[in-house]
């Protein structure tokens, strides 16, 4: 009897499931003209930060297959506020950034510091690192070029 009933729940509550209408889903809900679309917001332009860099492009040289290489990236914030970067991705594990977490004042200089490490590379080498900032575009790409040579054997 209590297994009679228990279908009798069930079956009941998927029909009254079934027969409401089905809501229908908005894309108000993701439309955000502040954030997604610039047509309905004017941004200032010339108020925003902006990166010059010294070099955009580094090359470390011919180096031996498992050194690493650190280096440098400095840049200056030539724009009218503060540079704010949130984060800097090297191309592959072997190309690690370090990035300044704090705000780059209008004019003030700041440096993107890299380490690639050879291991397990050889031959040419062309590594990126992108920085994500408050800037228009919001991603800037510097990189690292180089050779990689085998050891010599004795």
């Amino acid at each position: 009897m209590k297994k009679i009933v228990f279908t009798a729940i069930i079956a009941l509550s998927v029909l009254a499931c079934t027969n409401e209408k089905e809501s229908e889903i908005s894309t108000d809900l993701i439309n955000n003209p502040s954030t997604a679309s610039t047509s309905n917001t004017e941004i200032d332009k010339d108020n925003l930060p902006f990166f010059e860099f010294e070099e955009d492009v580094k090359d470390f040289g011919q180096i031996t297959q498992g050194e690493s290489v650190k280096t440098s990236f400095k840049f200056r914030n030539v724009g009218k506020s503060n540079l704010l970067i949130s984060s800097a991705q090297g191309s592959c594990g072997c190309t690690v950034p370090t990035w300044p977490k704090e705000p780059i004042k209008p004019g003030e200089y700041g440096n993107i510091e890299v380490v690639f490490n050879s291991e397990g590379k050889s031959g040419l080498q062309n590594k990126t690192i992108t920085l994500v900032a408050n800037t228009i575009p919001n991603t800037k790409v510097i990189a690292l070029k180089g050779e990689i040579v085998a050891p010599k054997s004795n």
